[in-house]
């Protein structure tokens, strides 16, 4: 720790990552404005065990992942990687990209409620990829998206090359990834990569009401849905179809379902509790 005031005291490791249950809502902020959120070692195990938390907790019904100060995440913190770069043998850069990156995508990809991307500003590289895996995406209208790698002479990592193509169609995705221009949050709306944007000021207030909806919900069935909707563009139609007659099945044994077809009988507003 250094007493100069051009040196702020380090941030402890769990300061890097804020977080705190609302309502039935996990809210994961990243907290280091100082680098534009840029993902730290620390801070990506940090929210991939947040994230598993989240989908084993009944009591977290749905997530929000947004970001403090002016970015929403600059990518990986690359500091030292260059310096690293003659040191390594064969293998070690996949390795680090499979246990890492990748992870972090995954853990979105498959946690087991809705997660939400408050984007407040600059998500580029892996922050891109990010918000980019959440369910829905909101964003301010001073956002910004970039892919930003090849820029670096990088390949896209954090599952950029499955997502975009995935979202926006394989031209599209080779664009911005052949450029690495940055994608204003309109442009990224109308592309289909971003559901909502919004005056900086109601960024939080429509995060929160779109959560909060969620957390309302039938949660059970909403994971199934989001199962079914991540792998359908992986699967033939018998399999897809195999799929949503197994998880409709599945569903039908939960308490949500039952009390969505008495309410529906009896007239009624249903009232989810989650299982």
């Amino acid at each position: 720790m250094s007493d100069s005031p051009l040196e702020p005291p380090e941030k402890s490791r769990d300061s890097l990552i804020l977080h705190a249950t609302d309502n039935a809502i996990s809210w994961i902020t990243l907290n280091r404005p100082e680098a534009m959120n840029a993902i730290t070692t620390d801070q990506r195990e940090r929210l991939i065990h947040l994230l598993s938390e989240a989908s084993a907790d009944p009591a977290v019904r749905a997530v929000v992942i947004t970001a403090t100060g002016r970015g929403f995440c600059a990518g990986a913190d690359l500091r030292g990687a260059s310096a690293a770069v003659g040191e390594r043998i064969p293998g070690d850069v996949s390795r680090v990209i499979r246990l890492g990156a990748q992870r972090l995508i995954a853990a979105v990809l498959d946690c087991e409620k809705p997660v939400i991307a408050a984007v407040n500003g600059t998500a580029a590289g892996i922050g891109a990829h990010l918000a980019f895996a959440c369910d829905l995406v909101l964003a301010t209208e001073q956002a910004r998206f970039i892919e930003v790698f090849v820029r670096r002479g990088l390949v896209p990592d954090g599952g950029g090359a499955y997502l975009l193509p995935r979202l926006i169609g394989p031209q599209r995705a080779k664009e911005l990834m052949f450029f690495g221009d940055a994608l204003t949050a309109p442009d990224a709306e109308r592309l289909g990569l971003v559901n909502r944007v919004l005056p900086a000021e109601d960024l939080e207030k429509t995060a929160r009401a779109w959560a909060e909806r969620l957390a309302a919900g039938p949660t059970r069935t909403l994971a199934l849905t989001k199962q079914l909707v991540n792998a359908s563009l992986d699967t033939d139609r018998t399999t897809a179809f195999t799929a949503e007659a197994a998880a409709q099945e599945i569903n039908m044994t939960t308490a949500d379902a039952r009390e969505g077809v008495a309410s529906f009988a009896e007239r009624r507003t249903p009232r989810f509790e989650g299982r």
